[in-house]
């Protein structure tokens, strides 16, 4: 009896985005102003620049491999072709750490932001129930899965863009550029760049939808570059509107930047 092995070939453009956008857009919401910490806005600033132009090389270089093998295994499927079994299984070890961790800390941050409004609900029990519920829905299918992340990513890039509306016309220079500009000098900035890292964490996921994609060579790069071109402008959106309208020292005392930042505004 023949068994095909092959996964569905579901996904479109558009889905791409969403899972490219999606994997990512929690670390607009917190994680990443942490740095202000060591860099202050500037500082900040700088990392997130330097990260960037890592993210857009790195993205080109990922949309050819993706293009070219479009493996579920992603990194691990690169690695096997140009390195042998071992190369293979560390870059695939690698990739499982990183999605092994990065989960439970998106939904603990799911538990702080619904804490932050509903105080009575506490961090970890929300937190436990946002993984269960999410790793439910993934299990359901791709096509399920590929369709919510869709809604949602649509519904959280749109609640950006209503912060980036509400707090824009609020942002001050003297808070943006508040002395001293770099508060740890340039190792500061260096000291930040793994917070400047959450603005694209996760990005590279998209590689291991690269067999569920209809047409790959077509599809992976659109989907590739809107998502990086969304990424790239909602983290320069969040660093300025949040840390543009109040003092940066009271953006790193959890993980509710934006819900300060707009509390101040209204």
């Amino acid at each position: 009896m023949s068994h095909d092995a092959s996964l569905p070939r579901v996904l479109k453009p558009v889905h791409l985005w969403a899972i490219a956008v999606g994997l990512v857009i929690s670390g607009d919401y917190f994680g990443w102003n942490y740095g202000l910490a060591h860099g202050g806005p500037v500082g900040m600033g700088l990392a997130t620049l330097m990260v960037t132009a890592l993210y857009v090389c790195f993205i080109f270089s990922y949309t050819e491999l993706s293009t070219a093998i479009p493996h579920s295994g992603g990194p691990f499927a690169f690695a096997q072709r140009a390195f042998g079994p071992w190369g293979a299984y560390l870059a695939g070890a690698s990739t499982l750490l990183e999605f092994l961790f990065a989960p439970p800390a998106i939904a603990r941050a799911i538990g702080s932001y619904v804490h932050f409004r509903l105080p009575s609900l506490p961090v970890n029990a929300v937190a436990v129930g946002a993984f269960v519920v999410f790793g439910l829905l993934n299990a359901a299918g791709v096509s399920i899965a590929a369709a919510f992340e869709l809604f949602v990513t649509v519904l959280a890039t749109f609640e950006l863009g209503l912060f980036f509306a509400l707090t824009g016309p609020h942002v001050s220079r003297a808070q943006l550029f508040a002395a001293p500009l770099l508060p740890e000098g340039w190792s500061g900035v260096f000291t930040a760049i793994p917070f400047a890292i959450w603005f694209y964490l996760g990005l590279e996921g998209v590689a291991m939808s690269a067999e569920e994609v209809v047409n790959p060579r077509r599809d992976i790069p659109r989907g590739y570059l809107a998502g990086i071109a969304t990424l790239v402008t909602l983290a320069l959106g969040t660093l300025v509107c949040t840390s543009g309208v109040m003092p940066w020292r009271e953006l790193v005392q959890d993980d509710s930047p934006l819900p300060r930042a707009l509390a101040r505004v209204l």
